[in-house]
């Protein structure tokens, strides 16, 4: 799966829910020598589902050897950890780790005693990450409210049932503040204009608390298949939710909940996205607090002339630290300023990615218009090298 993500100059993130061991209890299907099995006594068993029990530090060590394991011997560009962490609450039953807090003999309340068990991890997990490779990000797909306002004035305009704070012990402000996590995905799952859960108040407020680190929106477009989410049969809600998203500088994307939607083209999304949203490519945000230098620039050679094509080849000059990714192939019009047009994602004409380099034929004029080429390198930390030339202007 890495293979093929990288081969389309896609990032691939491992996806993790960090404490959910048994997904239904006696139906899951459990290898005999699960770590359930081998150490019993790390597990909690809440409603039909057995979790690692958060405030064991064997357990919580386990997690972060298998996040180490994967960033070590994969090469995972990202970890992305869903919103699982204490188990959202089942009216009427407390989640069983009573024992647990007992014999941790902590001064804290139950409460600030469960959310330092998923700070320990999370700082625990980030160390592990970067340790083994500074560029591998980690990221969190939270629920879409931290706290509401009622509880604390940082908190959103919302009415959240559950939040991240109160009822899951995840204090996702924390880890964004002290740099612990790279970006942050909260799960705005339901609808522009909705009563206790606002799509429109929570982008602005996550837009407003990410501390300098990312925001990618969470859409949850599988809510078209609900049928009680009147709104999202609304074939502009969609749109709608995109348009208010660009137009906030401090989010840098979306992430679509779930691909499987995508496949009957709901509301003729598929369409609207491909032809209007996402009709030319994008190159991922760069994260300079992680590395802030430049791949090295393209080496380009043997260009040749051949009526209105122009033949190249492109090498990388391997001297500088960060590998390249990929190339980016910009056009404009000839005579044109470069200046103003090189982060304009519709003058990117294609993306090469082959990191050691390539060749290629481009036409330097069509339909009576004549173009200039530029290329950049493109490193494994996104940030963009220096634009090089390929063929000098043509004149009309």
């Amino acid at each position: 799966m890495i293979e093929e993500t990288h081969k389309r100059g896609m990032e691939f993130h491992a996806w993790l829910n960090p404490y959910r061991a048994v997904q239904t209890i006696g139906k899951s299907s459990i290898a005999a020598d699960h770590i359930t099995k081998r150490k019993p006594e790390w597990f909690l068993v809440y409603g039909d589902k057995k979790y690692f029990d958060p405030g064991n530090k064997d357990a919580q060590q386990f997690v972060v050897n298998v996040v180490r394991d994967i960033v070590k011997r994969y090469p995972v560009d990202a970890i992305h950890m869903d919103d699982y962490f204490y188990p959202y609450r089942i009216a009427g039953k407390e989640f069983p780790d009573a024992a647990s807090y007992a014999r941790s003999g902590s001064t804290l309340n139950k409460e600030d005693w469960r959310r330092s068990n998923v700070d320990s991890i999370i700082l625990a997990i980030s160390k592990a990450i970067k340790e083994e490779k500074k560029q591998v990000r980690f990221g969190i797909s939270p629920f879409s409210v931290w706290r509401n306002q009622d509880k604390d004035p940082r908190g959103s305009d919302s009415r959240a049932g559950q939040t991240n704070y109160d009822d899951l012990y995840a204090d996702i402000l924390l880890w964004l503040q002290k740099g612990w996590i790279d970006y942050v995905t909260p799960q705005l799952y339901l609808e522009i204009g909705h009563d206790k859960i606002a799509y429109e108040k929570l982008l602005d407020w996550w837009s407003k608390n990410a501390y300098g680190k990312h925001v990618y929106i969470g859409h949850g477009i599988y809510r078209v298949d609900e049928k009680t989410s009147v709104k999202w049969k609304n074939p502009a809600e969609l749109p709608n939710q995109l348009k208010l998203l660009r137009q906030n500088p401090n989010v840098q994307g979306s992430i679509y909940f779930s691909s499987k939607s995508f496949d009957k083209n709901p509301n003729g999304w598929n369409d609207s996205l491909q032809n209007n949203y996402y009709k030319y490519p994008a190159l991922v945000p760069p994260m300079d607090w992680i590395s802030k230098e430049k791949p090295a620039t393209p080496v380009v050679s043997r260009v040749a002339k051949k009526g209105d094509e122009i033949s190249f080849s492109v090498k990388s000059s391997h001297t500088g630290k960060v590998p390249t990714k990929y190339y980016v192939i910009y056009r404009f019009p000839a005579g044109r300023s470069i200046a103003t047009l090189i982060n304009q994602p519709s003058t990117i004409f294609s993306i090469v990615v082959k990191p050691n380099g390539f060749e290629q034929v481009l036409q330097q004029r069509e339909e009576g218009k004549a173009y200039q080429y530029y290329i950049t390198s493109v490193g494994t930390n996104n940030i963009e090298s220096e634009p090089v030339p390929i063929t000098t202007v043509v004149k009309e």
